[in-house]
């Protein structure tokens, strides 16, 4: 078995909820396990789709297999019987979560840059040493949480 490929103890598990193709004319459909490994190559490597080794076939062919299964809730489903499989086994601890964020991109401005924002609109740089000055922070600080509420001024 090569890497990315499913077993066949994990095929039995995912094969009953990917749909089969009821068409009687034209081409025959493709392997769906052949498809569902391909989709987990791309997935698992984030190679893009164009790199897809040829032995999945045709890139445009896994990925609109990926895109139909995606759309119509194939996916979701599959991972809904995946988590049910695993708590039945006593493998998920509800009480516990994690959340990866390896992957979660920060504006720009998190990071203490100016935001991106068009000639047309106003901004006010007192606004913002305000609330910090209020918060107890530096002047440059962007954190406007405070107790008070914001001192607006009447026209």
């Amino acid at each position: 078995m090569k890497r990315h490929q499913l077993t066949d103890e994990q095929w039995a598990l995912v094969e009953p909820h990917l749909p089969r193709s009821k068409a009687r004319t034209g081409r025959p459909p493709k392997d769906l396990r052949l498809m569902l490994d391909g989709v987990f190559w791309v997935l698992h490597t984030g190679a893009p789709w164009r790199d897809l080794p040829e032995r999945f076939g045709p890139w445009q062919t896994v990925y609109d297999h990926f895109r139909n299964w995606r759309k119509s809730g194939v996916l979701g489903s599959i991972v809904e019987a995946l988590q049910v499989k695993l708590d039945q086994d006593g493998y998920i601890d509800w009480d516990l979560w994690c959340v990866d964020g390896a992957h979660v991109r920060a504006s720009r401005a998190a990071a203490g840059a100016d935001k991106k924002v068009s000639g047309g609109t106003r901004t006010s740089r007192r606004t913002t040493r305000w609330a910090a000055g209020e918060a107890g922070s530096d002047p440059s600080s962007t954190w406007s949480l405070t107790v008070r509420a914001f001192p607006s001024r009447s026209r």
